[in-house]
Parts: structure tokens; C-alpha cells; sequence
């Protein structure tokens, strides 16, 4: 039993409360920031001519081979989200970050040595397999250790980590730009040590998740790291609360999971609340994301910039971390107007001002091609591709990463996310391969598909996706209980920002009978049923 008093050496080296979750989101942030830098280091690598040569990548011909060898890691990343959810909960939290660690460590230094096609194929796809473990596994460490009041907050900043490292990558990138050869690209992909080396510094030594502990019946170690977290000892009534909540989410988990059979079969469960439906919203967020166009930025931007718009690689690489620079700025100052906003909106915002970037590049590189003066006109769409970035970062950066945990019933929680991550990883893998291709054989006409994607997807979030802001999660049951529409417009309670009055209303009168009856348990525990 731990207690405050007690005189053993501490565990975690007697760090607790805002200390200790200090150190985990370092930690969880670290892994986030790592994404963020994969993403953005091979936009920089595909635009080296010493990487190009030494891989047989010169040349139009080898455009869908090049294309096929950038995608390729989201294809290991997909294969990682499905290892993660599969043997991720019997190895735990940290046990799973530190084996997708291990797999990106492996992976990175195959690429970095790099000398033939083959060898950097591997070393992709085993670096993606690492990544899609541990960016299916740290956001759920973070907050399942998070205090209550934090949990958004620091899912946040591993968003905002996330843009840091895609920014750190696009600065070295064009640093290095200046000295070519081999460094350019192999120091770079290197780089990543950096961060993996900082994850075995700190995930060993940090807790695991009390919730996974009870889960697989280690009581003891939970209430250890509970009272940790909470800097009180274990006969404290808000760590006897708390451990109460968690063992009675267990338990209603246990009892009302859905397995996936009965959702591809479409079997009445007794406790259904649109499944289904839900599982859908959740992971169209991902889809719209990545059909929105980010990754033809995230991948290619260098490259857009040098064979549309004429600059040099020099400057197309420093415009690029100009842009990713405004991109984590932007992204920050809005991370404020989530709650106040709402998603919806926010997701609206961000979608129209994404169409409006791409319908105005496309109208200049249009009258760009084969005009004189196409340069200058060219040149006028760079400031469209810093409002595509800033636009995006305005919403659609973070909300598909949030909303599918949000809009997913309890039992389906882990399965929603599962849905979420895989269709992030797969459709991200179609963006990448095919803009390569895309660019080369539309010109100008490649731009209008993600003009109109966007267009589409304006719609789509307005009528069919409720808002979840300011909503407890059992109210967002409570919704799906009531047998809703498929067009949220239809209740305007449903599509405001501000919880809906009749939930207030019902929570009060549920605290009110739980004070006239006495009851003094943790109120997840006494208010659902």
C-alpha cells in the first residue's frame, strides 16, 4: 500500500502530481514531435540529387517508382496502427512505445546507411511500422494519466509538438541545403536519434497507465500510480473516487463490448447507440483530412514549388520552412477557440479556407502555363499555399485526432480509435503515392480535384456531423439513445457550441437526488446506469 508517509525509496524518483505528468508528457510530446518530423523529412530528401542518384530515382521515368518509395512508410504506419490495437493492450502502454521505439530505431538506421532502393524500401516501411505503434499508443497513455483538467489540454500540445517537428525538419532541410551531397539527406533522416534517444531516457523510468493496471488485474500498482499522479495517499477520498471510476468503467466495457463481427454483420446489440454511425464519423474525419490535400503539402511542397512555381531549390526549400513556421503559429493561436468555437465550426472554417487556397492556385498556375510572364503569375500563388497551411492549422489539424475518441461510445472507444488511425495511415499512403503521378501527367488540372474535394466536404460536415464541444460523453449517449436524424441541422441544440440546456438540467437533477439520497461514490459511478 502506498502512503505519503512512507519512507522507502520512492518510486519514479519521488516525483508526483504536475511533476510527474510533466515528465509523461514530455515524454508522449516527444513521440508526437517525431511524427511531426517524419513527416516533413522526406519532402527535403526527394529534391537531393545525391539521394536520387545513389538510388536510381532520376528522371520522369522514375516518378511513380519515387512516389512508391515516399508513400511506402505510410503503408508501415497503417500495418503499425493494427499491430498496436491488436497485441498493443496485452504488452501495456509503455511496453508498446518502447517496442514501436525499438522498430523506428531499426528502421532509421537502415535508411540513414542507406546505398540501394531495396535498403531505403525496408528502412521505410520498418520505420512506419514504429511510428503507427507509437502514435496509436501514446495519445491514449497521455490520457488515461492525464488529471481531468489537463487531458485536453496536453492532447493539444502533442498537436502542436507535432507541427514543431515538421518545422524543426524544414529548417534543416534547407540548412542543409546548402552543402548537397550525401549529408543533406543522411543527416536528416539521422536526426531522428535525437528524439528516440529521448524516449529511452524517460518512458522506462515513467508509470503506466493505472487504468491498463486494473484492467489486467494489478490493483496494487494501480493505486500506487494513482496516488502518484494525484500527490495523495491512498486513503484520500478523491484516490478511493477516482479508483471507483475506473474500476466501474472496467467493468461496463467488460460487459457492453461490441465485437467487431457483430458491427460488420450489423447485429442488434441490447445497448447500441448508432454504432455504426458513429464509427463512420469518426473515421470520416481522418478521411476528409487526408483528402483535403495536407499531405501533398507535408511531402511535396519543395517540389511543387520548384517544377510549378520555378524556384530554385534553395528557395523552395526555405519558403517551405517559412511556411511550416506560420503553419505552428497559426495552429497555436486557435488552439484557444476549440471549445469556444466548437468543432463544427471549426472544421468549416478551416475546410473553406483550404477550397479557397486551391481554387485560387489553380486559377494561377492555369494562367501561369504557357502565358508571358507565367512566372510572376506562378509566384502569386505562394501566398495561397501559406493560407492553405494556415487555414488547416485552424481546425483540421487536431479535431480528427480528438473528435473520433469524442463521438465513440464507451464500449467502442478503443475500436473507433482503432478505425480512426488505420484510415489516417491508408488513405494518408493514396495521397502520397499518387500526387507524384498526379502532378506530372495533370499540370494545373491536379489542383482542381482537391479544389472540389474540399467543396465536398463543406456539406458533409455542416448536415451530418454533430457538435461534441462543451458535451460530456454521456450526453453524446444520450443523443445517440434518442434515435437522432442523420441531419443534425435538424436540432439546433446538436449543431451549437454551448452544452444543450436539457443536459444541463438532467446532470443537476442527477446530483440533487445523489445529495438527497446520501450517496457519496464517484458520480460516474453513481449516474450511469
Amino acid at each position: 500500500m502506498f502512503s505519503s508517509t512512507r519512507k522507502e525509496k520512492k518510486p519514479y524518483f519521488g516525483l508526483t502530481g504536475g511533476w510527474l505528468t510533466f515528465w509523461l508528457t514530455v515524454a508522449c510530446a516527444t513521440d508526437m514531435t517525431l511524427f511531426g518530423y517524419d513527416q516533413g523529412v522526406f519532402s527535403g530528401v526527394v529534391v537531393t540529387q545525391n539521394f536520387l542518384e545513389i538510388h536510381d530515382l532520376v528522371g520522369p521515368s522514375k516518378t511513380k517508382v519515387l512516389s512508391t518509395v515516399t508513400a511506402i512508410y505510410d503503408v508501415g504506419c497503417f500495418i503499425g496502427a493494427l499491430v498496436a490495437f491488436t497485441i498493443g493492450e496485452r504488452l501495456g502502454r509503455k511496453s508498446a512505445i518502447l517496442c514501436g521505439t525499438t522498430v523506428m530505431a531499426i528502421g532509421a538506421l537502415i535508411q540513414t546507411t542507406s546505398y540501394s532502393l531495396p535498403q531505403m524500401f525496408v528502412g521505410r516501411t520498418i520505420l512506419g511500422i514504429g511510428n503507427g505503434i507509437n502514435t496509436a499508443t501514446a495519445p491514449i497513455w497521455q490520457t488515461e494519466t492525464a488529471q481531468p483538467q489537463w487531458r485536453g489540454k496536453l492532447v493539444i500540445l502533442e498537436m502542436m509538438m507535432n507541427i514543431a517537428g515538421f518545422t524543426l525538419v524544414n529548417w534543416i532541410n534547407y540548412g542543409l541545403s546548402f552543402l548537397g551531397g550525401s549529408v543533406a539527406w543522411r543527416f536528416p533522416l539521422a536526426f531522428q536519434f535525437v528524439f528516440i534517444f529521448i524516449l529511452y531516457a524517460t518512458v522506462p523510468w515513467l508509470p503506466e497507465s493505472p487504468r491498463w493496471l486494473m484492467a489486467h488485474g494489478r490493483e496494487a500498482e494501480a493505486l500506487e500510480v494513482i496516488c502518484c499522479l494525484e500527490a495523495k495517499p491512498a486513503d484520500d477520498a478523491y484516490v478511493t473516487t477516482l479508483h471507483d471510476e475506473i474500476a466501474y468503467s472496467i467493468s461496463y466495457e467488460r460487459q457492453n463490448a461490441v465485437r467487431w463481427r457483430d458491427i460488420f454483420l450489423r447485429r442488434k446489440h441490447p445497448n447500441d447507440t448508432k454504432t455504426i454511425r458513429r464509427l463512420l464519423l469518426g473515421a470520416g474525419t481522418q478521411f476528409m483530412q487526408q483528402f483535403e490535400g495536407i499531405n501533398i503539402m507535408s511531402y511535396y511542397l519543395p517540389t511543387v514549388l520548384i517544377n510549378y512555381v520555378g524556384l530554385s531549390n534553395e528557395m523552395a526549400r526555405l519558403l517551405t520552412a517559412c511556411n511550416a513556421t506560420s503553419y505552428l503559429i497559426i495552429s497555436c493561436l486557435f488552439v484557444p477557440l476549440i471549445e469556444r468555437w466548437g468543432r463544427r465550426s471549426l472544421m468549416l472554417f478551416s475546410t473553406f479556407g483550404q477550397f479557397l487556397a486551391f481554387l485560387i492556385i489553380t486559377i494561377l498556375l492555369r494562367f501561369a502555363e504557357g502565358s508571358h510572364g507565367g512566372s510572376t503569375v506562378a509566384t502569386a500563388s505562394i501566398a495561397f499555399f501559406f493560407l492553405y497551411y494556415i487555414s488547416f492549422g485552424a481546425g483540421m489539424l487536431g479535431i480528427p485526432w480528438l473528435y473520433p475518441t469524442e463521438i465513440s461510445s464507451l464500449p467502442m472507444r478503443t475500436k473507433g480509435a482503432a478505425v480512426a488511425t488505420a484510415t489516417n495511415w491508408i488513405t494518408n499512403f493514396v495521397i502520397v503515392e499518387i500526387t507524384p503521378i498526379g502532378i506530372q501527367s495533370l499540370g494545373w488540372k491536379f489542383w482542381i480535384v482537391w479544389t472540389v474535394l474540399n467543396a465536398v466536404f463543406m456539406p458533409v460536415i455542416y448536415f451530418f456531423y454533430p457538435e461534441t464541444a462543451n458535451r460530456t460523453l454521456e450526453d453524446l449517449d444520450a443523443y445517440y439513445r434518442t434515435n437522432p436524424s442523420l441531419i443534425v441541422t435538424r436540432d439546433p441544440d446538436e449543431i451549437c457550441s454551448k452544452r444543450p440546456l436539457r443536459y444541463i438540467q438532467h446532470e443537476d437533477k442527477e446530483i440533487q437526488r445523489n445529495k438527497d439520497q446520501g450517496k457519496t461514490g464517484g458520480p460516474g459511478v453513481e449516474h450511469v446506469e
